[in-house]
């Protein structure tokens, strides 16, 4: 019972969060909440168009540790349970606000490169964090 429970409430977040991302509504004024990721999941399974928005939307909540990314071990559980991509985006993403790039607006190559190759994309961030260190550019 409590797992059926458990599965409607994903079911029903996976819906919203598709909603918002459908209606260009889901941006940094939706704060990510616990079980996110597994709502997401959920899109996935389904093969859901809007789950792309959903995937930005939380690399972008996890790469400005927002919403309930704010907590370290909630950002450490949404790494073993995020996809690689979505992964290496929120790396890519926060060098670049790192180095002062601004990433307010949608950076579409972000997530077509984190998608292309994620392994790459993850040693882009890292170059890009070294290169600012470097520089004394990190906060």
């Amino acid at each position: 019972m409590a797992a059926r429970r458990a599965a409607a409430r994903r079911a029903d977040r996976a819906e919203e969060l598709a909603r918002l991302g459908g209606a260009g509504r889901l941006d940094q004024s939706v704060p990510s909440r616990t079980g996110d990721e597994a709502a997401r999941d959920v899109l996935d399974d389904r093969v859901d168009y809007r789950a792309a928005k959903v995937d930005a939307w939380l690399a972008h909540a996890l790469a400005t540790q927002s919403g309930h990314h704010a907590d370290p071990a909630a950002r450490a559980a949404a790494v073993g349970l995020l996809p690689v991509p979505i992964r290496a985006r929120a790396a890519l993403l926060a060098a670049l606000t790192r180095t002062g790039a601004p990433v307010d607006g949608d950076l579409e190559f972000v997530g077509r490169l984190a998608q292309a190759d994620p392994n790459a994309t993850t040693a882009l961030a890292a170059w890009l964090e070294n290169t600012a260190a470097v520089k004394g550019g990190t906060s």
